[in-house]
């Protein structure tokens, strides 16, 4: 099932973030991270090579620390890795080469946030993108394009708050299976 547009909400920090660098473990190269034991936990994303991997291993670490059944991660790993790609190629970006910017890399591209649901995980990434995601038609011979049809296969639902000017959130909810 397909969601389309919700309400907007980007209240991406919340007092007590923590510095991946101060807890010492050197997960994400200078990116924030909040604790998860409350059913909340959410990670800055860099736009540097590494930054699907490290989504992947963030979501699969937290569902992990929440005790999810691993079915349940792998399909909210491979979830978030679409969200996070296309919040990084179309979204991240375009801001940057809309306003022809051309100063410092900024510190967060684009930010994931997973919440605890009985059933299952909400999976969310913001980025400052201004326009919705696109669901293209199947094309088996194209080299991309794939990746929103993954995510309605794998996701119970899935949509984004309308685009305004702090960006928009895509997200998509997983729960277990059988």
């Amino acid at each position: 099932m397909t969601t389309y547009p919700a309400e907007p909400e980007h209240d991406a920090l919340r007092e007590g973030a923590v510095p991946v660098a101060e807890r010492g473990n050197g997960a994400a190269h200078g990116g924030w991270w909040m604790p998860g034991a409350n059913g909340f936990a959410a990670c800055a994303l860099s736009g540097s090579a590494c930054t699907v991997a490290e989504a992947r291993q963030f979501t699969r670490t937290t569902l992990q620390g929440w005790r999810m059944c691993p079915g349940l991660a792998d399909d909210a790993v491979l979830v978030v890795s679409e969200l996070v790609t296309n919040a990084l190629r179309h979204g991240a970006g375009e801001t940057r080469r809309t306003l022809n910017y051309a100063g410092p890399e900024p510190f967060c591209h684009a930010w994931l946030a997973l919440t605890r649901q009985e059933r299952g995980v909400l999976c969310a990434v913001s980025d400052a993108g201004a326009t919705a995601p696109v669901l293209r038609d199947r094309d088996e011979l194209a080299e991309s394009g794939r990746g929103l049809h993954l995510v309605e296969l794998l996701s119970d639902a899935w949509g984004w708050t309308p685009p305004d000017r702090a960006g928009k959130t895509v997200w998509a909810t997983v729960s277990a299976r059988g």
